[in-house]
């Protein structure tokens, strides 16, 4: 093993080994900033061109893309509250308003900080603890992933900023959306109205473009018509160095909300979006100060980034140990693997261990060169808003449009978005947030596959009590789904007294 440490070494530093690499961080990072482009994108486009490379070389040029794509999506959440990539969706309920007060360097100081914490940390989980968390990965199973998806669904409390019963309905629509297309279980055809493109459902990034961007320009067309005032964004001196002396006081947050995005990343197919919404909530949860979430505060963005790129290192997981990609771009991964002629698994760590332990601890490096990346580059890149309107808001449109048609081709799905996007301004006018709209699209699937699948399940075993409510790792799920929905509810009797008292 030390033989192979020493080679991964002596390779990671190889000059041109360590530029490719830097640039595989720069050129994810700009993928992720782009609406549209994901890093599952990038990698698919990026393994052709590692052929000729070395297996260690290859493997960490896409781990660079890979690290970068997750942190650049943060990017146009915070700038234009549209996320780059899924993962970053809980990063645009804090990083666009503080944005709108002219702190934009703020949020995205945080959120490098905040993604090199929590990608380093998924990073050494990865490089130690394999094995074991691989093995309690495999324990999840249909009873579990919807009980996972529950938990996930009472986040709405959380991301509802102004009625919650607006929140309720949002998160039911968006719940009804993700059931277009064919039923995963019995075939059915669902919502598609006659369109074949909509057979296999709405695109998760068309939909979040739709929602999160096009009301935002549609506002800004608003703000100069009514000549209120715009956006803009004036440097300061010291922002960078105060952001990240605050962040290092709130350890707690960062390792809370690093060790969720890790252990999601870990349970496969869960992803960065799920790991960033539920570390949110909990960061809202255990906060001293959670009317402030929503309004502009660099908790919010600190428990998304670092959750969303702890996640990336927990996807790996399952794939090194297991052969199971934890993620879609771990999927891509595997791919890139298997044409080097290396099988997931003990061997990797054996027969092809210097090129493994090269992979891993470039991983890490990777992680620390993103926020070296983003933390120099933050004061140039907040300038973007600084641009006039009428530049602005054409080149938003554009890449939403070239964004949407990018993730398969079809016009279809520019017309579904330019759709959602009509649809997020009138509710936004009329008080509904897309954030509860956009968990229940994301949920949805998870919840509906673990219930068929566990009814299915409960009647071949002739006890559907003991399927859901018999399992160990359900029941840890069913007490944190019922402390969730509990918990916001003391606390709104406990307010409504103290408004009492106050009153009388």
């Amino acid at each position: 093993m030390a033989e192979n440490i020493l080679i991964a070494f002596q390779n990671i530093f190889n000059p041109m080994s360590f530029l490719l690499m830097i640039l595989g961080v720069a050129g994810g990072i700009v993928v992720g900033a782009l609406p549209g482009l994901t890093a599952t994108m990038a990698l698919a486009l990026l393994v052709p061109f590692t052929f000729v490379m070395d297996a260690g070389v290859s493997l960490m040029v896409l781990g660079g893309v890979y690290v970068g794509a997750m942190y650049g999506g943060c990017i146009s959440a915070i700038l234009v509250n549209t996320p780059g990539t899924p993962a970053s969706i809980a990063t645009t309920f804090d990083g666009y308003p503080l944005t709108k007060k002219g702190k934009a360097e703020h949020a995205l100081v945080t959120a490098a900080f905040s993604s090199g914490v929590g990608g380093v940390f998924g990073a050494l989980v990865l490089l130690f603890l394999s094995p074991p968390l691989a093995k309690a990965a495999l324990k999840f199973g249909p009873p579990e992933y919807f009980w996972l998806a529950v938990f996930g669904l009472t986040i709405i409390a959380t991301l509802s900023t102004g009625s919650m019963l607006k929140g309720l309905m949002g998160g039911a629509f968006g719940l009804l959306l993700s059931t277009v297309g064919i039923s995963p279980i019995g075939g059915d055809m669902r919502f598609t109205f006659g369109f074949y493109q909509l057979q296999a459902g709405l695109e998760l990034i068309v939909v979040l473009i739709g929602f999160f961007c096009i009301p935002e320009v549609l506002c800004m067309i608003e703000k100069k018509v009514g000549s209120q005032d715009v956006i803009t964004y004036k440097p300061q001196k010291g922002v960078a160095k105060s952001v990240i002396l605050e962040l290092i006081k709130k350890p707690v947050l960062l390792i809370r909300s690093s060790i969720i995005g890790t252990f999601v990343g870990i349970v496969p197919g869960a992803g960065g979006n799920i790991a960033s919404l539920m570390a949110y909530n909990e960061a809202v949860r255990f906060s001293k100060e959670k009317e402030k979430f929503g309004t502009g505060i660099i908790d919010g963005v600190a428990a998304s980034e670092s959750s969303n790129n702890a996640e990336v290192g927990g996807s790996l997981v399952p794939l090194l140990t297991l052969g199971i990609p934890g993620a879609a771009p771990a999927a891509v991964m595997l791919g890139a693997l298997m044409i080097h002629g290396m099988r997931p698994g003990p061997e990797l760590y054996t027969t092809y261990g210097a090129v493994t332990y090269t992979f891993l601890f470039s991983f890490v490096l990777a992680n620390i060169v993103m926020f070296v990346l983003g933390f120099y580059g933050s004061r140039h890149v907040a300038r973007v808003i600084n641009l006039p309107f009428n530049q602005l808001a054409p080149i938003i449109v554009f890449l939403t449009i070239i964004g949407s048609y990018s993730i398969r081709n079809n016009i279809l799905d520019v017309g579904i978005m330019i759709f959602f996007g009509l649809i997020g301004y009138v509710t936004k006018k009329t008080g509904f947030q897309p954030g509860p709209i956009v968990l229940g699209l994301i949920l949805g699937p998870f919840a509906e596959n673990g219930l068929v699948q566990s009814m299915l399940m409960g009647k071949a075993e002739g006890s559907m009590f003991q399927v859901f409510f018999g399992r160990p790792i359900s029941i840890v799920l069913i007490i944190l789904c019922l402390v969730s929905v509990i918990l916001p509810i003391i606390a709104a009797i406990r307010n409504r007294k103290g408004g009492v008292k106050v009153a009388n």
